[in-house]
Formats: C-alpha cells, sequence, structure tokens
C-alpha cells in the first residue's frame, strides 16, 4: 500500500478541497465540494481509497451493478420489499443517472434525483425510502470496491407533504383498550383478533411482523422479532436491516399476550393473511365508532402516542435506521397535545414568575 504524506486543501477560486497524491508513476486529483473538515476528510479518504488498491473498475455505470444489488435485494428480502424499490429506481433514478459511471457521480445528482419526485408530488415518505435506495446502493458499491462515494447528505426537502395518514386519538384508544367486541353479521360477538390490534398499538409492530410472530420469539418480557410475513403470504427477514431487533414490553402489551394464552410454540396470532387482518380491524373500528384506520396506521398511532420518547429509543422499538425521519414521517397530532404541552411549559417557566 502506498501512504499518503500529505493532505487535502481548500481551493478557494473552485470552492473545493483537493489532493494530489501518486502512485506508480501515476497521479491523480481528488476533490470533496463539502465545506469544513468534513470535506477534507472526504477528499483524504478518496485518495487513501485508490492508494489501498484503487476501485475493481472505473468504467462501471450505475446500470451496470443495478443489476447486481438487485439481485442481491431478491436473495435477502421478500418481493414485497424489493418490487417496490425495483419501481422507484426504474421511474427516477436509472433516467436521470443510469447512464453515467459511478466514480463520476456526485451527492448534487442524487439530490436532484430526490428534488424532480417531490415536485412530481411524491409524499414524503416515498421521497425517504426514495433516499434510502440511493444510498443502499452506494453502500453495496462501496463494499463491492466500486466506487469511494458516500452521500452522507442526501436529505428529503422540508417542503415534502406527508402522506394523508390517520392515527386513533385518545378517545379512540380508550374504546380500543376496553371494547372486546365486533359486529359480525348483525350479532355483537368477541372478535378474535382484538389482542393483536392492542399488542400492534402498543408496541408500533408492523402488521407483517405482528402476524410473523411466534410463542418462541416471547424471551421473558420482551419480543425478539425475526422475521415477517408480507401480503404476499411470503415469510421474510423484516423490511430491513433495522427490522430484527429486541422491542421491551409495558405491563399493558404484557396483558394482552397473557389474554391471548401464552403457548410454548406457533404462532401467536392465528392470522390467516394480512388482507383478512386488514378487513377484520376495519369491521371492529366501524361497529364501535371510532376512527376507521389501515392496519399499519396503528403503528403510526404508537409513535404518535410515544412521541415523547428520545428519537434514539423510539428507532430501536419500530426498527428504523438513524437515517430514517421517524417523527416527521409517524408521528402525527394527538387531541390534547397542544394543552398538555402548555401546561408543560408553565410548569417549567412558572417557577420563575413572581
Amino acid at each position: 500500500m502506498a501512504k499518503r504524506t500529505n493532505t487535502a486543501k481548500w481551493v478557494e477560486s473552485s470552492h473545493r478541497w483537493q489532493i494530489n497524491v501518486q502512485k506508480d508513476g501515476v497521479r491523480k486529483t481528488f476533490v470533496s465540494n463539502k465545506p469544513g473538515r468534513t470535506g477534507q476528510r472526504e477528499a483524504n479518504a478518496k485518495a487513501d481509497a485508490w492508494l489501498d488498491g484503487g476501485l475493481q473498475s472505473r468504467t462501471a455505470t450505475v446500470n451496470s451493478v443495478w443489476p447486481e444489488y438487485l439481485a442481491r435485494l431478491k436473495l435477502t428480502t421478500g418481493e414485497s420489499n424489493w418490487r417496490p424499490v425495483e419501481s422507484r429506481w426504474k421511474n427516477w433514478v436509472e433516467p436521470a443517472i443510469g447512464s453515467k459511471r459511478l466514480e463520476k457521480i456526485t451527492e448534487q445528482m442524487l439530490q436532484d434525483v430526490v428534488d424532480r419526485a417531490l415536485a412530481a408530488g411524491l409524499a414524503r415518505k416515498t421521497l425517504n425510502s426514495l433516499c434510502c435506495d440511493l444510498r443502499a446502493f452506494f453502500k453495496f458499491a462501496r463494499r463491492a470496491g466500486l466506487t469511494t462515494f458516500l452521500p452522507e447528505d442526501l436529505h428529503v426537502p422540508a417542503s415534502a407533504r406527508a402522506g394523508d395518514r390517520k392515527i386513533l386519538q385518545p378517545d379512540d384508544l380508550t374504546v380500543l383498550l376496553n371494547e372486546d367486541t365486533t359486529l359480525y353479521r348483525g350479532k355483537r360477538q368477541p372478535d378474535p383478533y382484538i389482542h393483536a390490534y392492542r399488542l400492534q398499538v402498543l408496541t408500533g409492530l408492523r402488521p407483517g411482523e405482528l402476524i410473523g410472530l411466534r410463542w418462541e420469539d416471547v424471551r421473558g418480557r420482551s419480543l425478539m422479532l425475526r422475521r415477517a410475513i408480507n401480503v404476499l403470504g411470503e415469510e421474510t427477514r423484516g423490511k430491513n436491516d433495522n427490522a430484527a431487533r429486541t422491542v421491551p414490553l409495558s405491563d399493558l402489551a404484557w396483558k394482552e399476550l397473557e389474554a391471548q394464552g401464552i403457548q410454548k410454540r406457533g404462532p401467536v396470532f392465528p392470522i390467516s393473511s394480512e388482507r383478512h387482518y386488514r378487513t377484520s380491524w376495519q369491521r371492529y373500528c366501524l361497529s364501535n365508532g371510532i376512527t376507521v384506520t389501515s392496519v399499519y396506521e396503528l403503528r403510526h398511532t404508537f409513535v404518535s402516542i410515544a412521541q415523547a420518547l428520545p428519537e434514539a429509543q423510539l428507532k430501536r422499538l419500530v426498527g428504523h435506521s438513524k437515517a430514517m425521519d421517524t417523527y416527521g414521517i409517524y408521528s402525527h397530532d394527538v387531541d390534547g397535545q397542544d394543552e398538555d404541552t402548555a401546561q408543560a411549559l408553565d410548569a417549567t417557566f412558572g417557577r420563575f414568575a413572581k
């Protein structure tokens, strides 16, 4: 390995960090447009990567690497996960940067992809997924030795609109946690999935994680999430790398498991499909006069109610990456929240008033 003896310097005329290095008689220049020491470190890292053997290929294009990345996704995730990634790629990424060489990609090129999707009207959650797609692709390319590019500042613009999501409000939650019955063919009877609804809203589990939950996953007073059942009925390892996690159970959540009847093995909730679960939940909502939401919005409800938790802690509970805008996407207004905030501020500042 050749050793770097110099460091990147700021070039005011071009507004970038620049470092020149030489190996085996070949001289290369590496740059970074990022301000501050972050840009200097990035330029140095690019130079070090080249000195340490260089890239596997300097002619690889985004399109030439994409099939291998997609094949890996298909190998490690279910169709319900990789299919949307493929669709976003074909619609937004490939037309913009597909023909470009990996070593020529800049962060602004990727930000342009996201900004164009925003201008076309995509919702914040979809834009965030697009950012995650791009980060994951270039992480794969870096590991393959095809690039040193790290899109660490890629972001969803603040003007992105939130999707039209609903959550259960406090009055709805009061009904859910106290009413066990539903109307079926005109008759009121116990809802077979009442403990599933409640456990989901008390833990923030995704519907597929709830359906994939087995009694073997209950360890003490925690859930060890290791699988999910997607909308196609396939068993997967979860939506992403953060999906495998440990979820501690509150007293209320534990009581719902006890009420379900703890067993040694087998599914916790014998739900035949997510579609059947969704239909049953919406029937329960209509039967009891509460806000009709999707089963995924029970997860949004959990985040909205639990948003007083530190964000890092909440991310671990719901299986989000550090880059995921958990509060921005999943948190919604809760009735009475403004009054609670005002009272908390009064308590904080009241001691200063005479």
